[in-house]
């Protein structure tokens, strides 16, 4: 009789023991303010990218994801938030519509139409850091300057500055998507499970 409720606890718990270690369990929360600290490393943001985009070559994403984590802890941006407009802004680097890989221009700047396709940049990093730029030029007031030398040209054109301290601010300011806040928030709530 022992023996058998021995076996059954065993079972019971062997059963707990595999299925716990099955459970994707949320362990950490990302900001929705622009101008944070972002929360996910550089492997976690490699690895959710891709789970969307698995022909992607891996080095290249990881430079790719090395550079937004750098670039944003430079300026205060939040890298999280940066690294999922990228995925947005360029189908998760499948690019297709006015802006091209080559421009490397990973948030659409100056994207309008077939006559101002958007800007283009002579590097990733150079492509990266005018995209880190111009998040922050919407996400905090006068007083707080940027670090690097400034290379976004739209910097200047965002006014009010700090106009848009959240994702969901970006929304009919940053694009006229009225989903566009949304979108963003989707793609940072698959990270938060990756």
């Amino acid at each position: 009789m022992h023996r058998h409720r021995y076996l059954f606890i065993l079972f019971i718990l062997s059963i707990c023991f595999f299925s716990c270690k099955t459970l994707k369990i949320k362990d950490f929360s990302i900001s929705r303010n622009i101008f944070d600290k972002g929360v996910c490393n550089e492997s976690t943001l490699v690895a959710f990218f891709l789970q969307q985009n698995p022909t992607f070559p891996k080095q290249q994403i990881t430079e790719i994801a090395k550079l937004y984590i750098k670039e944003s802890n430079y300026e205060g941006i939040n890298s999280d938030i940066a690294f999922a407009q990228m995925c947005l802004e360029t189908g998760y680097l499948t690019f297709g519509n006015l802006v091209t890989p080559q421009m490397n221009n990973f948030c659409g700047l100056g994207a309008i139409d077939k006559d101002h396709p958007g800007e283009s940049f002579e590097s990733v990093q150079m492509g990266i850091r005018a995209h880190i730029q111009h998040l922050h030029a919407y996400s905090t007031p006068e007083d707080i300057l940027i670090k690097n030398e400034l290379i976004d040209n739209r910097y200047k054109w965002v006014k009010p500055r700090g106009k848009a301290q959240t994702i969901f601010e970006l929304t009919k300011t940053w694009a006229m998507d009225s989903e566009y806040g949304n979108k963003i928030d989707r793609i940072l709530n698959q990270m938060e499970f990756k």
